[in-house]
């Protein structure tokens, strides 16, 4: 699409391309087969950020016991100029890029570096990648967006080649919510696409105090506990079932084992919901629990490791003085 307003000598260009074509719902429809019929429940917490969710998501950033986001910020803001000289990245990639907030830090030392050609956000959100894309391209004068609309866990093989030296970014501690397993094939996946030239810039939380971890996801204002029942609210819409989010409360512990936290939803009352797309019966017993997210809390040699077993080596360890969150940047092992 052709962007309108400043001359286009000044605005940078947009092209936004969508990789769905249904596979979001079929995504959401397998997930949900597979998960409500496993003797203990889940679902993945990808299908958290609907348009609902991302908006409660936003709000618990903001929430005092919710310390990742201004941590990683606080970091950000801290070495962002670091990494853009040590990068001399000309293009930024964001996976699950939302509405871009803390990017903006990473865009203005790109471009006080001189070097800042394009943003490629990566989202299945159609509505915010076309919004955050029309209001960056106002803001870094000169600077194109190269939207690209899917699930990072399935269409990264869809990114425009890259035109210059590029960092990928994978922020806030998402990187936790994949099982150790599937945390190092995807950690594969994103070093079979990077160049020599090339980083990867990880958040990850770090192992602390418990209680701090699981104030962070049980907050005082409940609007965690919102964000973790929207989750049936996404069931209801897109697979037509008949959930009752007031029949479920919202509960997150700590796994001391596996040094993760895990939401949970568990049943008030026993009851039979329905999934009308699959034709299929969910059976709840009062006091059982579906896990909808677990967030792993990492170590540093744990979070070398698992660079190490995707190929990447580690440049750059970057944490806050209390070693409550980091940003690592790694780049393909010589």
């Amino acid at each position: 699409m052709e962007p309108t307003g400043l001359p286009s000598a000044v605005r940078g260009s947009i092209h936004i391309e969508s990789h769905l074509d249904g596979t979001s719902q079929r995504s959401l429809a397998d997930d949900a087969l597979d998960g409500l019929t496993k003797p203990f429940k889940e679902l993945p917490p990808k299908h958290l950020y609907d348009a609902r969710g991302a908006e409660l998501f936003d709000r618990i950033c903001e929430l005092p016991e919710y310390y990742p986001t201004r941590t990683e910020r606080a970091i950000l803001q801290e070495r962002a100029e670091e990494i853009a000289e040590l990068t001399r990245a000309v293009e930024l990639v964001e996976l699950g890029s939302g509405t871009a907030a803390k990017t903006r830090v990473l865009l203005d030392a790109m471009q006080a570096a001189g070097t800042l050609a394009r943003y490629v956000p990566v989202d299945v959100t159609e509505s915010m990648v076309r919004e955050t894309a029309e209001a960056l391209v106002e803001e870094y004068p000169g600077m194109s967006v190269h939207g690209l609309i899917g699930d990072f866990e399935r269409h990264l093989v869809h990114l425009p080649p890259a035109v210059g030296p590029r960092i990928v970014a994978f922020l806030g501690g998402t990187i936790g919510n994949f099982p150790p397993g599937s945390r190092r094939r995807f950690l594969r996946g994103i070093a079979s696409l990077l160049g020599p030239s090339d980083h990867l810039l990880m958040g990850t939380d770090l192992v602390k105090d418990p209680r701090v971890i699981q104030a962070a996801y049980d907050d005082a204002e409940g609007v965690t506990a919102e964000f973790n029942r929207n989750m049936l609210s996404v069931l209801n819409r897109e697979l037509q079932a008949d959930f009752r989010p007031e029949d479920f409360e919202h509960v997150a512990l700590f796994d001391e084992e596996h040094e993760w936290i895990e939401m949970r939803l568990r049943a008030r009352r026993e009851h039979t919901a329905f999934v009308g797309e699959l034709d299929l019966e969910v059976h709840f017993a009062a006091g059982e629990e579906m896990r909808t997210e677990i967030s792993a809390k990492f170590t540093p040699r744990r979070v070398e490791r698992d660079l190490a077993a995707a190929g990447l080596e580690l440049v750059r360890w970057l944490t806050d003085s209390d070693d409550v969150f980091a940003l690592t940047l790694s780049r393909p092992a010589s």
